[in-house]
């Protein structure tokens, strides 16, 4: 069964936009475990827009199935996660002025701070993922760094304008996983996934994960959390049935 990793960064988001205390990520977490998710997903951003500390440290203690934590290799971060120790740690590139992670992580520039980064984590035993573009390239250098994982964005596919485009990527991230398989990483797929579009990525084989958070988030308003999570488990499902 594929599993599903629920984002839920803007449950944070929405309490940030008044200042106040509520509404707790943390009881949200309880309720998508109970919906039926298989993890967990935070990112603790440098400027704190969502995710906080205090946030993460208590979820580390209350998550029963699988803490994946997103972060930037920032100094301060990297300190926070090896402190924490969550069960997964998946690094993202990020840049303060952006509204959402806008592309893969450049493996290749950042090669060595990377590599480093994983051997502290691996120290741990903390699962490492890189959060990459399905480029052959990038995957090679994920592995040969120590990755555990990959977790191919799909935002591209995502933002697709017409059938022709997302077919093209859609084919790109197929080659992309194929390709992460090649070379013994766990492929994850995410970024920009929700209910229309989560079906012909839910059908690659070989992807083991997909981790989905704002049309999660965004449903919920209408339905309720644990409604918005089990639709999506039910979609997912129904397209590994073929």
């Amino acid at each position: 069964m594929m599993r599903l990793g629920v984002n839920i960064d803007h449950v944070a988001t929405v309490r940030q936009a008044r200042g106040v205390d509520y509404p707790d990520p943390v009881a949200a977490a309880a309720i998508v475990e109970m919906a039926g998710a298989d993890g967990i997903v935070v990112h603790l951003r440098e400027d704190r827009r969502h995710i906080h500390d205090r946030d993460l440290a208590i979820l580390r203690k209350t998550v029963k199935s699988k803490l994946n934590l997103e972060m930037a290799a920032n100094d301060e971060i990297i300190d926070i996660a090896l402190e924490t120790v969550p069960d997964m740690v998946t690094i993202v590139p990020e840049r303060r002025e952006e509204l959402t992670t806008e592309g893969g992580l450049d493996v290749e520039t950042y090669y060595d701070k990377l590599a480093v980064l994983t051997e502290r984590m691996h120290a741990k035993e903390i699962f490492v993922s890189m959060f990459i573009d399905p480029e052959p390239k990038a995957i090679e250098l994920s592995r040969k760094m120590g990755s555990d994982a990959i977790e191919l964005h799909t935002g591209r596919y995502c933002d697709a304008s017409t059938p022709a485009e997302r077919e093209k990527e859609l084919e790109r991230i197929r080659a992309g996983v194929e390709e992460g398989l090649k070379w013994g990483l766990q492929v994850n797929a995410g970024h920009g996934l929700n209910y229309f579009n989560v079906k012909p990525i839910a059908m690659i084989p070989g992807v083991e994960e997909l981790n989905i958070g704002h049309s999660i988030i965004a449903r919920a308003i209408f339905v309720g959390l644990d409604r918005a999570v089990r639709d999506m488990r039910a979609l997912i499902d129904e397209a590994l049935r073929g």
